[in-house]
C-alpha cells in the first residue's frame, strides 16, 4: 500500500507523502521490519519517540509521531521516509492499523463487554452461544485469545489496537464473522480501543479496582461508561446493561442512543430477567423471562453471580439473532471457564476451588457461594488470599474484611507482589482480617500457604485459593516465575490421597 494512500485516513496535523510502499504497523522499535510504518507514541512508561533512528535503521517506510521536535528532525535528516505528525498517538496507531491491515472491523460484528467483576466468564458464555449456532468467532480477553479454532496466549486484557485489529484481520481470514472482547478501563481511557465499531456493549457491574490508576470512583466509572457513547465510533446498536447495579441505573439513565436491553433478577430493574432460581454445585437453572418469550437455561457453571453473567451473555446473543431455543441450547454447551470457580480433581472429599477473585466484592460473592454449597453438609470455609503490589491499596483492607466476615478460616499471603515488599502488603491486608473474630494464619510463601489451607481441610470443608486464578506465574520483585494455584492444589492433594 501507498503511504499516501494511509496518508488520506489518519488525522495528522502535519505530513509528507513521500512515495514509498509500506506493508505492516508497528510501535515497538524491536519488532520493526522492512516496509512498516512506526507509531511513536508517548506512554504510560516509556516515550516511543526515543526509538525512531532504529526503527528507520531497521528498515521502517514511514513514521508516525505525536512530537514536533520529532517530526521537524525527521524532515531534515530522513527525506526518503514517509512522516506524519498527530496529536495523540493511541489513535493514530488504530487509524494506521486499520488502514494498511484492510479495515478488519468492518468485516466483523463486535460484541464488547466491561465491567469490574464478570467479564471473562461473559465473553466466554457469549462466544460458546455464537458458536454452538455455528458462528466462527473471536475471543479477546484477560486468560486467552481465540481465531477460530486456535487459542492464543493473551497478553493484556485489551492489546493495542494494532495487535486487535491483526487479530480481526487473522480472524477474517479464518472465516470469522463474531468477535467478543473484553474492554477493560485503563483500554478504554487510553483509547486502545480507538475506532472500533462496537455493535452489542454490555456492563456487568462496577466496584472499587484499579484506584491506583483512576484517582476515583467517578473516574473509573467515566472510563467504563466510554464504551457505550463510543470511542472515536458511533455509539453501540445495542446496550446491554446490569440494572440491579447503582453504576449500571446511572447508565440506564445515560443512554440516549442505543436500543437498551435491561437484565436483572430484581422485577423493576430488567426488562430481561431470571426468575425460578435453582443454584447447585456445578448447576445453575433459572428461566430467562424476555418480553417476547421464555427460555430454561441451565448451565454447568455455579452461584448467584453467573446467573447475572449468563443473564448479560443471553441478551447479547439475542441481539446478535439467536433464537430462545438456540440461547438455550448454547447455555447448557459452555465450558468451564478457567481460574473461575474451577474444582481442582481430588480423588478423596475434600473440595479445593482456584477464583481469580481479587476485590472485595468479587472474593465476599465467592466466599457467599460457598457458604450456600457447604451449608447442608455442615462444612467450613476456608479462604487462602492475597493482595497484588503496586495496585490500589486502599482495597486491602477491605479484602482482609471481606474474607473474614465470611470464612471459618483465614490463609493470608502472597499474590503477586511486583516491586513492594509481600510482608508490608500482607499487613495491610491483616488490618482487615482483624476487624472480624476469624482465626488467621499468615505465610508468606504462597505454596506453602496453599499446603497449610488444604491440610486444614476437612470432609464437608471447601478451601478457596482466591487471586490469581488462571494465572500460570507470579510476579516477584526480582523477577517473574512460574506458578500455578491449580497445580501446587494439585500436588497437595496427591500427597494427602
Amino acid at each position: 500500500m501507498n503511504w499516501q494512500t494511509v496518508c488520506e485516513g489518519l488525522s495528522a496535523t502535519d505530513r509528507y507523502c513521500a512515495s514509498v510502499e509500506v506493508s505492516g504497523v508497528e510501535y515497538d522499535s524491536r519488532r520493526v521490519r522492512r516496509g512498516d510504518v512506526f507509531v511513536a507514541m508517548r506512554g504510560e512508561a516509556t516515550d516511543g519517540n526515543r526509538y525512531l533512528e532504529a526503527a528507520i535503521a531497521k528498515g521502517a517506510s514511514a513514521v508516525v509521531t505525536d512530537s514536533r521536535e520529532a517530526y521537524e528532525r525527521l524532515r531534515r535528516e530522513h527525506v526518503d521516509v514517509g512522516t506524519a505528525l498527530v496529536e495523540r498517538g493511541r489513535r493514530a496507531l488504530a487509524e494506521v492499523s486499520s488502514a494498511v491491515m484492510g479495515h478488519p472491523e468492518r468485516d466483523i460484528a463486535l460484541c464488547a463487554v466491561t465491567g469490574t467483576n464478570g467479564k471473562t466468564t461473559t465473553a466466554f458464555l457469549l462466544e460458546a452461544m455464537l458458536r454452538s449456532v455455528g458462528r466462527k468467532c473471536v475471543l479477546i480477553g484477560t486468560i486467552e485469545t481465540h481465531v477460530g479454532e486456535e487459542v492464543r496466549v493473551s497478553p493484556h486484557t485489551t492489546p493495542e489496537s494494532r495487535d486487535v485489529l491483526e487479530i480481526f484481520a487473522d480472524g477474517v481470514k479464518a472465516g470469522a464473522t463474531e468477535a467478543v472482547m473484553e474492554m477493560s478501563s485503563h483500554a478504554l481511557e487510553q483509547e486502545r480501543v480507538w475506532g472500533l465499531p462496537v455493535d452489542v456493549a454490555m456492563f456487568t457491574n462496577l466496584t472499587q479496582d484499579h484506584l491506583d490508576y483512576h484517582g476515583t470512583m467517578e473516574k473509573y466509572f467515566a472510563a467504563k461508561a466510554r464504551l457505550f457513547v463510543g470511542v472515536g465510533a458511533p455509539a453501540p446498536r445495542v446496550a446491554v446493561i446490569n440494572g440491579d447495579d447503582g453504576f449500571g441505573r446511572r447508565l440506564i439513565g445515560e443512554n440516549r442512543q442505543s436500543h437498551l436491553m435491561r437484565y436483572g433478577l430484581e422485577t423493576l430493574s430488567g426488562d430481561y430477567r431470571a426468575e425460578d432460581v435453582q443454584l447447585h454445585a456445578g448447576e445453575t437453572r433459572f428461566i430467562f423471562k424476555t418480553p417476547n418469550g421464555d427460555a430454561p437455561i441451565r448451565s454447568s457453571l455455579t452461584g448467584r453471580v453467573n446467573v447475572y453473567n449468563l443473564l448479560a451473555a443471553c441478551c447479547a446473543a439475542l441481539a446478535r439473532g439467536l433464537r430462545l431455543d438456540e440461547i438455550e441450547a448454547g447455555a447448557a454447551s459452555g465450558a468451564q471457564v478457567p481460574g473461575r470457580f474451577e474444582v481442582v480433581p481430588s480423588s478423596h472429599d475434600l473440595t479445593v476451588v482456584v477464583d481469580y477473585a481479587h476485590t472485595d466484592d468479587a472474593l465476599r460473592n465467592l466466599i457467599s457461594l460457598a457458604r450456600e454449597l457447604v451449608s447442608e453438609r455442615g462444612g467450613r470455609v476456608i479462604t487462602l488470599f492475597g493482595c497484588g503490589g503496586d495496585r490500589d491499596k486502599t482495597k486491602r483492607p477491605r479484602m482482609g474484611r471481606a474474607a473474614g466476615e465470611g470464612s471459618d478460616l483465614v490463609v493470608l499471603t502472597s499474590d503477586n507482589p511486583r516491586s513492594e515488599d509481600p510482608m508490608m502488603i500482607i499487613e495491610e491486608a491483616l488490618v482487615g482480617v482483624r476487624e472480624t473474630a476469624v482465626r488467621c494464619i499468615v505465610e508468606q510463601d504462597r505454596a506453602a500457604a496453599i499446603e497449610i489451607a488444604i491440610h486444614a481441610a476437612k470432609v464437608g470443608d471447601i478451601v478457596l485459593i482466591a487471586g490469581k486464578g488462571h494465572e500460570k506465574v507470579q510476579i516477584l520483585r526480582d523477577g517473574t516465575v512460574p506458578f500455578d494455584d491449580g497445580a501446587v492444589a494439585a500436588g497437595v492433594l496427591r500427597e494427602i490421597a
